[in-house]
């Protein structure tokens, strides 16, 4: 079957097109994963190129340029990639050499083409960062050039904040500006509530916590921080996040004392959203706490944040203050429940083009 044959099984409606017509693929759907962002590498270069784009971002950083660029390219850019690196190597996938991050997601990819296999050939899934490789931008070109003439875009992050969420949809948009044939988009939305994700979580965090060795006296869960400024402008991060730790209490029927919600991953002077996770850590151990547990429900796959952070830093905290028992349970990656996950709101925002 040639491309132009392939193109009319596709799209289900005849293609007129003249025997003399360059060949083209139409009629395909896309679905495009994007998570935040991974380096290369764990040296300098790989690490100050990533935190560059990174820390660029006008969504991250809301400062003043005429502030935050003497700062940013004068010390963060000097210091800070031979820190991030040392963290990173100490939780990197050292036999695919990448970070944990992109083994997920490019997993959670091919699972997710898996499930929808059988909904109909026509959908072509794949994966991006917003931040590193691969790009938004060329996966973007990647699916239109398998032809795909409408894609679905999914930011995995379950709670929507300008920093996560809006600059995905800002870097879309973008590579669309350079289009001169452009897919018609959709971007998912926020699924902090949605009940597959609630139950996915809770079902995860039962199966973890019935394989420790201990009870914890107190779940945390912790959620990326953002800056108080962020919020007071309007930003729906901080309310997300405490409706899914409501919701998830209620799946589990906890108490408000059982399950804490705090924030983790604070950078720079300001204020952030608070009870902060690591001073809350110490707070419980001072207090005679002696077993806890730290989920991270804003995470759809482990990453930094979580694997050296929450499980290294965290629990050192807790230990150096006279916690006993300490365990970080995994983030929802690819699982069956993190799938179910996926799949759900894939399956939901594709309606009507199927």
């Amino acid at each position: 079957m040639n491309q132009i044959d392939t193109a009319r099984a596709f799209s289900g409606t005849p293609l007129h097109f003249p025997e003399d017509h360059p060949p083209v693929k139409a009629g395909r759907i896309g679905v495009l994963l994007v998570n935040l962002g991974t380096p290369d590498g764990t040296s300098y270069w790989p690490m100050r190129r990533y935190l560059k784009e990174f820390l660029s971002d006008r969504r991250v950083i809301e400062w003043p340029r005429a502030i935050w660029w003497p700062i940013l390219n004068g010390i963060v850019l000097s210091v800070r990639p031979g820190k991030s690196g040392k963290a990173y190597e100490a939780i990197w996938n050292h036999e695919r050499n990448e970070s944990p991050l992109r083994t997920f997601t490019r997993s959670q990819s091919d699972k997710l083409a898996a499930m929808l296999r059988d909904r109909s050939e026509r959908i072509v899934v794949d994966w991006a960062m917003r931040y590193g490789n691969p790009s938004i931008d060329s996966k973007l070109q990647a699916l239109q050039g398998e032809g795909c003439e409408r894609i679905l875009v999914v930011p995995l992050y379950p709670q929507y904040a300008a920093a996560t969420t809006a600059t995905v949809n800002d870097k879309v948009f973008e590579s669309l500006m350079k289009m001169r044939w452009q897919p018609a988009v959709r971007t998912a939305p926020a699924y902090h509530d949605d009940p597959a994700y609630i139950d996915a979580l809770a079902c995860s965090m039962e199966q973890s916590l019935a394989a420790l060795d201990f009870a914890p006296e107190v779940v945390l869960a912790s959620f990326h921080g953002i800056p108080l400024s962020y919020f007071r402008k309007g930003d729906p991060y901080h309310c997300h996040c405490q409706k899914t730790a409501r919701l998830l209490r209620a799946r589990l029927g906890w108490p408000d004392e059982k399950l804490l919600v705090t924030f983790q991953s604070r950078f720079g002077p300001e204020e952030w959203l608070q009870p902060y996770t690591d001073k809350t850590v110490e707070r419980l151990a001072r207090e005679g706490v002696r077993r806890i547990a730290v989920v991270t429900p804003g995470f759809a796959a482990d990453c930094l944040e979580t694997l050296e952070e929450i499980a290294g830093e965290n629990a050192e905290i807790f230990h150096e203050h006279g916690g006993k028992d300490f365990a970080f349970l995994p983030s929802l990656n690819d699982s069956p429940e993190g799938m179910s996950v996926i799949g759900a709101i894939a399956r939901r925002e594709l309606s009507g083009w199927l």
